[in-house]
């Protein structure tokens, strides 16, 4: 049996905190300031591995939007189908939320990243890099998956260049289909301001093609002429990196032929849906889906007709 030693200090303490429990039963409960409530919070980034690749997704950006969604997604289904399969994933019908996630891919050679944000969003593609641990200075390729002003708006700060030491990749048939655009809509502007002065260090690129070794075009055309997805592969592990081709987990990659407004060309759109998922769902290759829930990490599988979204947990951290 243990010794068991008491002193006049210990007896002493012991009894003067009973004294102080017997004088206040609960002045252990009392609050001594009132907390502030911070609102929500998520991680600015999030990173892991594929293969010999360090790869990292950032929240360039988050929207909520008031509203129907059915006004974006779902613009051919009925509206009780709509309800009923948002009911059964628990997502409200009145609101959506949006999230912006450039991907840095650090080889060990070379720095890539996917698109450049929207350029003014909070906390943008600056402060994204940032909170990751890099600069702008460091990034050595520039990915552009295709043209709308969320991926282009933040190739140049201040009239200049935001990625002062890299190169630019992007599909050729994208590329060519908006650069001749003028400057009376949004993305003429930009392509004007922001990617056509950029056109001497860009290389353009068909399906098939490499950006750097290990990371290969993949047409996904539809949501824009000339949309690519990018496949990464090293050391026996793949991962595909979406772009805008499924915009929201169940109205878009679940149910690949619901139609979405900002699709130029709807069947186009949702027949790569079907080809670029149905590969990730029979060689189960993670994806990373730009406007997904971030970190915008997940699986894909099939169920009926379409597909089921599996967001990912530790599967690449081991």
């Amino acid at each position: 049996m243990p010794e068991v030693i008491i002193s006049r200090r210990n007896v002493l303490l012991s009894a003067t905190a009973g004294l102080v429990a017997a004088a206040s039963p609960i002045a252990s409960h009392v609050a001594l300031a009132k907390a502030e409530l911070k609102g929500p919070a998520i991680p600015s980034f999030a990173r892991f591995k594929v293969g010999e690749f360090e790869v990292t997704t950032l929240l360039a950006g988050q929207r909520t939007a008031p509203g129907d969604p059915q006004g974006t997604f779902a613009m051919n289904v009925e509206k009780e189908e709509f309800e009923r399969v948002s009911k059964e994933h628990f997502l409200p019908t009145d609101i959506a939320k949006f999230f912006f996630t450039p991907t840095v891919v650090n080889t060990g050679n070379e720095l890539v990243l996917f698109d450049a944000g929207l350029g003014g969003e909070t906390p943008g593609i600056l402060s994204a890099l940032q909170s990751a641990g890099y600069t702008a200075e460091q990034i050595d390729v520039v990915v552009i998956t295709h043209m709308h002003p969320d991926h282009i708006g933040g190739l140049m700060t201040g009239g200049k260049p935001t990625f002062a030491n890299a190169r630019y990749v992007t599909g050729s048939k994208e590329y060519d289909f908006w650069s001749p655009k003028g400057a009376d809509n949004r993305i003429g502007k930009l392509m004007i301001s922001n990617v056509n002065p950029l056109a001497e260090k860009m290389t353009f690129l068909k399906g098939g093609g490499t950006v750097v070794s290990g990371i290969t075009a993949e047409e996904s055309f539809g949501h824009t002429p000339g949309h690519m997805c990018y496949r990464l592969e090293s050391k026996g592990q793949q991962l595909m990196i979406l772009g805008d081709l499924a915009n929201h987990y169940v109205w878009s990659l679940a149910y690949p032929d619901w139609e979405v407004r900002f699709d130029a060309d709807k069947a186009a759109a949702a027949a790569s849906r079907r080809k670029i998922l149905g590969i990730a769902a029979a060689d189960r290759i993670p994806v990373i889906g730009y406007h997904l829930p971030f970190p915008a990490l997940g699986y894909v599988d099939t169920r009926g007709s379409g597909f089921h979204y599996v967001p990912a947990s530790y599967q690449l951290q081991l």
